[in-house]
């Protein structure tokens, strides 16, 4: 195994070989692994923002309802193992709120996928193909894994757009899923809403229904958001797929005190773990795809009131308040402004937040940091860090670039390594009982979460 968190070294290998979208690659891989992914019924989803928890909560309901549940989610905070996981029924998702590794594909299982699927691809370029990329290589694994374990169903989440991503090698879903959408990866997607949306619709298939994050409820101008809906019903005519439109009723939210969240949908009543009205979007759309499997209203609720999922405006602490997100782009800023706002109310909001922040260079932290300013959030004091991956920004540009939005009123500190400034940071909140805010990319998310964790316990 090697040392980026539990990642066998041949996938880390791998990554010299990018991003290179198609889906030649991945057929011929799984072809002569035996075509595992027609082995398992599955539901499919794709989007910009909202994947991962939508496919926490579809998962979580399907288990509920006593399935055996795989789910494939990317990237992973602290484990490699977080990617792939088997929730076995309601009794697996039990355990999963005690034992956030439940479930997790064991090493030794994973060695031994990733002998077999190393044998294959070796076997591609022996015959003269382009060699898999990381991602693909993973993805097959998951499929060898979720077949062999006999899953009833899995929920498969696409790693890049949906036409042309490893993921949609899969046949007959038995529903695939559109969360929002927003101008992400343009160099690969296409440079206008419409191509992005063309993208993620390629996920669509022959016959099979479809579940679609209502349009006017994405962060979009009123035309991107028609432009949104016409694609997304062109495409589906294309496939005879009916499309349910899933809208979230933001007037029903509210924030109870153990850092939870009710909300109606529909005329039923859930609570769920997972703060921030754009969850009721993603809530939504897993009640809707989990309808369509023939899930009952019991185990709907008891499913979306047992939905994990970390990272995202993850609440670890109430003294002091310490947040976790890694939002990477500016309609997630704006979702992390609002729970702030409605999370703290009148006692905290507003009063001025300490904030560790570190973000990949070929992000936007400009616009985030606008967001937030625009959206309420006050900073007194933040930590800029580097974090430990190649495409970091540098602690020092990063500080330059809150100083410029905050027109020089909030004391920005390169603060170079993440995990100590994290921990000095907390350590000064729980003297001031200043309220925590740590953001930016999920890869500072995945360096420093254990550390906030052992200093909170």
């Amino acid at each position: 195994m090697g040392s980026n968190g539990g990642t066998p070294e041949f996938l880390t290998d791998a990554l010299k070989f990018g991003i290179n979208l198609g889906l030649q690659r991945m057929e011929k891989l799984d072809e002569l692994l035996g075509n595992p992914q027609d082995k398992f019924r599955c539901i499919h989803i794709a989007g910009t923002n909202g994947k991962g928890s939508t496919a926490a909560y579809t998962a979580s309901i399907l288990a509920a309802s006593g399935l055996k549940v795989g789910i494939y989610t990317s990237p992973f905070l602290e484990r490699f193992s977080e990617r792939m996981r088997i929730i076995d029924g309601k009794e697996g998702l039990d355990r999963l709120l005690e034992d956030e590794t439940e479930g997790e594909i064991g090493e030794e299982i994973l060695a031994e996928l990733s002998d077999k699927v190393k044998a294959a691809s070796e076997e591609m370029t022996e015959e003269g193909m382009e060699h898999p990329t990381e991602f693909e290589l993973v993805t097959a694994i998951c499929y060898l894994w979720f077949a062999m374990e006999n899953v009833d169903v899995a929920v498969l989440e696409t790693g890049l757009g949906g036409r042309l991503d490893s993921t949609n090698v899969i046949k007959n879903p038995v529903c695939t899923v559109i969360t929002a959408i927003g101008m992400d990866h343009t160099d690969r997607l296409g440079s206008t809403i419409g191509e992005i949306a063309g993208e993620k619709a390629g996920i669509f298939k022959e016959g099979t229904p479809s579940v679609v994050c209502a349009p006017e409820q994405m962060l979009l101008s009123p035309s991107a958001q028609a432009e949104v809906r016409r694609v997304m019903e062109e495409k589906a005519q294309e496939v005879h797929s009916t499309i349910t439109y899933a809208v979230g009723e933001d007037d029903s939210v509210s924030f109870t005190k153990d850092a939870g969240m009710h909300f109606a949908y529909k005329g039923e009543e859930y609570t769920t773990r997972l703060l921030g009205r754009h969850q009721v979007r993603n809530a939504a759309a897993a009640i809707e795809a989990c309808r369509i499997a023939g899930v009952s209203s019991e185990a709907i609720r008891y499913g979306i009131e047992h939905t994990v999922w970390k990272g995202r405006c993850e609440c670890l602490s109430f003294n002091p308040v310490v947040v976790l997100d890694g939002g990477h782009n500016s309609q997630c800023a704006e979702s992390l402004a609002s729970v702030l706002r409605e999370m703290m109310g009148g006692s905290l909001y507003g009063k001025g937040m300490r904030v560790v922040i570190g973000v990949m260079k070929d992000k936007d932290p400009d616009k985030m940091l606008e967001v937030l300013k625009e959206g309420g959030v006050v900073m007194d004091e933040v930590f800029t860090v580097n974090v430990n991956n190649p495409r970091s920004m540098s602690d020092a540009e990063l500080a330059n670039i809150v100083n410029y939005v905050y027109n020089g009123k909030v004391k920005a500190v390169p603060s170079g390594d993440a995990k100590q400034a994290v921990v000095a940071a907390y350590q000064k909140s729980l003297q001031d009982k200043k309220p925590l805010l740590i953001t930016g990319s999920l890869y500072l998310l995945g360096e420093i979460r254990g550390a906030i964790r052992a200093e909170i316990r």
